[in-house]
Formats: C-alpha cells, sequence, structure tokens
C-alpha cells in the first residue's frame, strides 16, 4: 500500500510531500526547514529514495538540494531546468522506482514555468495521485508570469494545454496535489485558502477547473487581466534554488539590549516587533515596524517582511517568547531571510532605554470612519486586486502596503491618517511604517466587511483600478 504525508507550509500557502510505500519514499517539494521533512520520514520508518522538484521555485527556498545531500537520495530536476549542480535530471515519461509496486512518472506540464513537470503516483502501475506542484491547483492554475514577461503570453496557454493533457490522461478518481495554492501568490486567481480539506481530483477539477472548463482563448484573457502583484522578495528565490540553497542555522541569534536596539534604528536597520497588533499598539519601541506572527494560514510574517524589506539589510526582531521568536525564525529562513542581526524576547519597557517610555498606536473599527475628523486621510493598503473585487470606501486614497515606503512622501504630514487593510494586521505594519516617517497613524482594525459606503468598480480595466 502506498501513502501519501503532507507538510504543510501555511504562511506561504504551500504544501510539499512525502510519499511512498513500506520501505522507502520520495519526497515533493520540500521546504527549507527540512527537519520537518526527516522526521516524517522517520515516523514511517521508511528511507528517503528520491527528493523531487516540480520546478525551480519563484516563492520559497527549497530544501531539496540540502535534503539529498544530508539523506543520500537522489535529487531529481526537471532537465531543462537551469540549475549549477549535479542532479537526477528527468524528462517527460521517466520513470522513478520507488518502492516495492510503487514508482513515480515524470509528466512535462510546462506553464507556471517552461520546464514545469508533475510526477504521478502509480501503484501496481495504475495512477493514483499526481503531484501537480504550480501547474494543476485546485481550481485554477499557477501563475504564467514570474520568469519572464515576454513569455506571460505563451506560457499561459502553456498551462491551458498541461492541465488539459492531466485531465485527459489519468483516471478521474487521481488526487490532485499541488504544492500552490493554498493562500500562495503562486497561484493565478481566487483559491480556497483552507488547508486542512480533503484533497481533489481529476475528475471534480475537470467540472470546476477555469483552465478545464473554458476555452484556451477565454481562459488566457481571463488569466493574464486577473494577474495579482509580484512580490518583490521573489526575484531573489530563482537564483538561491538554482544554485542550491545553504544549511540553515535556526540557533538563537544575539540578544540586543535597549541600547543596541536604538542603535540599530538609528543606523536605518530594521527592527521588526512580533507580538499582535493589539499588543504592539498598547507599547512599543518608537520607530520599529510590526509584522504580527500569528498562527496558521493567516501568518503573513515572513510573506510580508520578505516583500517590503530591502533585500539583505539586517533586522532585528522583537518577540514576546523565545518560542515565538523561533517560530519566527524557521518561517523566514524559508523565504531566504536566514540570520536575524539581533533578537530580543520580554516587553516594550524592557526594550526602550532608561527615561524613554514605549510608543503607542491608536486603533479604531470602520464604525468610527463614519464621523472622520476632517482633513483626514483614509489610506487603502490593499493590493489592486482586493480593491478592485472587493470595492473601497468612497474618498479613500489607495497606495498598496508594497508601496507605501517608496511613495510615502505623497501622504500629507501634519493630518491624521486612517490606514485600512482587509482585516486589521496589514493596516498595523502600515501605520507603523507611516508612525515611524513621523506622520500621526490610526491603524483600522477591522474587517473591510464593516466598511461603509463601499462603492465596486464596473467595468474598469484593472490598471486603472487605482
Amino acid at each position: 500500500m502506498f501513502f501519501v504525508d503532507t507538510v504543510e507550509v501555511p504562511g506561504l500557502g504551500n504544501r510539499s510531500y512525502l510519499a511512498g510505500g513500506r520501505t522507502a519514499a520520495v519526497v515533493i517539494d520540500p521546504p527549507r526547514d527540512i527537519d520537518r521533512v526527516i522526521a516524517a520520514a522517520a515516523q514511517r520508518g521508511v528511507r528517503i529514495s528520491h527528493v523531487v522538484e516540480t520546478h525551480v521555485h519563484n516563492d520559497y527556498v527549497s530544501g531539496g538540494h540540502e535534503l539529498a545531500r544530508i539523506t543520500g537520495a537522489a535529487y531529481v530536476v526537471p532537465a531543462a531546468a537551469p540549475v549549477s549542480y549535479e542532479r537526477l535530471a528527468v524528462t517527460d515519461g521517466d520513470v522513478l522506482p520507488v518502492d516495492a509496486g510503487i514508482a513515480l512518472r515524470a509528466v512535462a506540464t510546462p506553464g507556471h514555468t517552461p520546464h514545469h513537470t508533475a510526477y504521478v503516483l502509480e501503484e501496481g502501475g495504475e495512477a493514483v495521485a499526481v503531484f501537480t506542484g504550480g501547474s494543476l491547483l485546485i481550481g485554477t492554475v499557477g501563475r504564467p508570469d514570474l520568469v519572464e514577461p515576454r513569455l506571460t503570453a505563451a506560457l499561459a496557454r502553456a498551462q491551458h494545454a498541461s492541465a488539459h493533457r492531466l485531465a485527459a490522461e489519468l483516471p478521474d478518481r487521481t488526487a490532485v496535489l499541488p504544492t500552490h495554492g493554498f493562500g500562495s501568490l503562486c497561484a493565478a486567481g481566487a483559491v480556497p485558502t483552507d488547508v486542512s480539506g480533503a484533497p481533489t481530483t481529476i475528475g471534480e477539477q475537470a467540472a470546476v477547473n477555469e483552465a478545464l472548463v473554458k476555452d484556451v482563448d477565454t481562459f488566457v484573457a481571463d488569466l493574464l487581466a486577473g494577474l495579482d502583484d509580484i512580490p518583490a522578495y521573489y526575484a531573489h528565490m530563482g537564483p538561491l534554488n538554482s544554485g542550491g540553497a545553504a544549511p540553515v542555522d535556526l540557533t538563537p541569534p544575539a540578544v540586543a539590549d535597549a541600547d543596541e536596539i536604538a542603535a540599530r534604528l538609528a543606523a536605518g536597520e530594521w527592527v521588526v516587533d512580533l507580538r499582535s497588533r493589539v499588543a504592539f499598539a498598547a507599547g512599543h519601541v518608537a520607530g520599529s515596524y510590526n509584522i504580527e506572527a500569528g498562527e496558521g494560514p493567516g501568518g503573513q510574517l515572513a510573506l510580508l517582511l520578505a516583500w517590503l524589506i530591502p533585500w539583505g539589510k539586517p533586522v532585528t526582531l522583537l518577540a514576546e517568547s523565545p518560542e515565538q521568536l523561533a517560530k519566527a525564525q524557521r518561517e523566514l529562513v524559508r523565504v531566504g531571510i536566514d540570520r536575524p542581526a539581533a533578537a530580543a524576547t520580554g516587553t516594550p519597557e524592557e526594550w526602550v532605554r532608561d527615561g524613554e517610555r514605549p510608543a503607542t498606536l491608536r486603533r479604531a473599527t470602520f464604525a468610527d470612519v463614519r464621523e472622520l475628523p476632517e482633513g483626514s486621510v483614509l489610506l487603502d493598503a490593499r493590493r489592486a486586486t482586493e480593491r478592485a473585487s472587493a470595492g473601497y470606501v468612497e474618498g479613500s486614497r489607495h497606495i498598496p502596503l508594497h508601496e507605501l515606503r517608496a511613495r510615502i512622501r505623497e501622504i500629507p504630514l501634519g493630518v491624521p491618517v486612517w490606514v485600512h487593510c482587509a482585516g486589521g494586521l496589514r493596516a498595523s505594519l502600515a501605520a507603523s511604517l507611516l508612525a515611524s516617517a513621523g506622520h500621526e497613524v490610526v491603524a483600522i482594525d477591522d474587517s473591510f466587511d464593516n466598511a461603509p459606503f463601499v462603492n465596486t468598480f464596473v467595468n474598469t480595466p484593472a490598471a486603472d483600478r487605482c
């Protein structure tokens, strides 16, 4: 009997898989922190025979190179992938024996990347599951615009063809097990964010997946029109994965006292407060940024910090406990932020110098927006696709969070700035960025479902929705 175990990476909206039989298994698209994968294999009592990549990833640093080195497994990478290390290069139709009666068959599925490859898990020669990586996702496909702008339209058409090939060649009962699509921005369009649900099948996707229910021209036009912003850190993931990422170091960083925290802020370094936005508002180190280290799929620490921070800039982490700090370190190595410059745990009273007091941040709800003081700015920090799909508050100014630092001079000083997002987490971060630049800020900690006077866009090109 075969098995498939899922290794969740919820903060990035991804999944990795351990699959095999009684004595051996393969790992598909492993995360950077490979200790969890090794532990899963040990619990199963199986040897990792192959470490498999569906593609060179754009949204996270793969642990595949290091996992293969440590376990002695064959490192399986599509032959056309631009990598600089030795690997077992696979092409369409190649079969990898895994265990008695269990094999993995490579299926070329270009679209998400030109070299993308899916892998069909076969038991006794029958397909039982397909690891689709960034090709066929739940309800949609992986976005085709992450490699090269000039290839986007052609890759979108390739995505359609790849999805149809999988649907035509595999039995309806075949489980579809994607890497992306559980909140990942590698997915194109809206996809489920619940990572706890049962996997879907080829037959189910044939009835609902955008790539399988639309003709190619309609699919491509809709896909290209709905593409979201590309996180800035994606530009660094491909080169890291093409070269093979180094081992990670998750030991605690150097401890920073109040004087060092102040010195790092004065030097222009980033000091990130990981506590809840409620705790941050009640008291924090002036000049620090709040990225709430939430649990589960709602946690966006790695995505937000890697997207916003200038690449390579030192970061100091402030956490309420060693456990929160350790969890944050683990999340950050997955996107290439390997070692914090320093860290501190405890309370803001311990992080400010003698004679200083923690700063505070005002919070509000959308009910308060109905009586916004005259002259105030209501700032919408959501992405353009969110504003276009969910609507906007009349009179609000739109600067997406990831553009705020570059466009902060567009916000006038000396007037209150009320900032909102979809739920409050990003509003706190945006507010902390504005406060550090000298603005009087109010963070709206509320669901956008409660927003008053919501307008919607009607037949407006996405590029004009600002």
